[in-house]
């Protein structure tokens, strides 16, 4: 989910990525292997490089979310949803096709516990009577989890749409989130990627230390537009689903807003 840490996982606050999702425990120096021009490309998508790491299939930025060679060549024009002081975000590409359903299979290399938690994931999109609907399938899914690779410093990553059609896999690291935490907890997690995969960015992303503590930190959002939803608080948003951190063991649901902004989208 945004910083869903490993270290805070393990004790002050789990956050989805154990290097990434806003964490200042997370914080660490780029890897050489990244070159000065993908470093710019990030930079100009609006992402900050501080906890960048080259994984298979691209970049991790921001503690979960896979940055494709795809996107990152892409024309910088993505806008914003703002949610009170602490903005929900979304990028330009979105899942297209409404209504539509959208399938998630559960891989087995992921213990049977995660399928109970995608079970209520699915039920927690669906309860919201989106024009955008859910269901869990066996194979042929849009979107698979699948467990991450061996010694993965994130608890769960995902990326975002493309050609209007939602990202097709999040890596899922139980390794690191385990199988005896409550099914809310993991599926909030799980609910929090998915979100990445139909567009949604971290909701403090202006500030990630709202979610993880630290140091404030606002990347900026190089050519972003900014699009207020009607209706939402001018006041902080303290329990959103796509808060860049979530402390262990924490179940959240859709709140008010993050509802409203489901709604404007799907």
């Amino acid at each position: 989910m945004s910083k869903f840490s490993f270290l805070l996982a393990l004790g002050t606050s789990a956050a989805l990525a154990l290097t990434g999702c806003q964490k200042n425990a997370e914080d660490v120096a780029k890897p050489a292997e990244i070159s000065s021009d993908v470093a710019m490309q990030v930079k100009a998508l609006g992402f900050g490089t501080q906890d960048m790491q080259a994984v298979e299939g691209g970049y991790l930025v921001e503690g979960d979310i896979l940055l494709t060679p795809e996107l990152l060549a892409s024309k910088t024009d993505y806008s914003m949803l703002r949610v009170g002081a602490d903005e929900q975000y979304r990028t330009t590409n979105l899942v297209t096709g409404l209504p539509r359903t959208i399938t998630l299979a559960v891989s087995s290399t992921l213990p049977s516990a995660y399928v109970t938690a995608v079970d209520e994931v699915v039920r927690r999109y669906n309860a919201e009577n989106l024009q955008l609907r859910f269901a869990r399938v066996t194979s042929g899914a849009n979107i698979t989890l699948t467990n991450s690779p061996s010694g993965a410093s994130y608890l769960a990553s995902a990326g975002f749409p493309s050609g209007g059609n939602p990202y097709n896999q999040v890596l899922v690291n139980s390794r690191a989130i385990g199988t005896s935490n409550a099914t809310t907890y993991i599926a909030t997690i799980l609910a929090h990627e998915v979100g990445h995969c139909i567009g949604f960015r971290h909701t403090d992303y202006m500030n990630r230390a709202y979610s993880c503590g630290g140091t404030a930190t606002n990347e900026g959002a190089s050519t972003v537009g900014a699009i207020l939803i009607p209706g939402t608080p001018s006041a902080a948003d303290p329990n959103s689903w796509m808060l860049a951190c979530v402390g262990s063991g924490t179940n959240r649901p859709f709140n008010t807003n993050d509802r409203t902004a489901l709604n404007y989208l799907y």
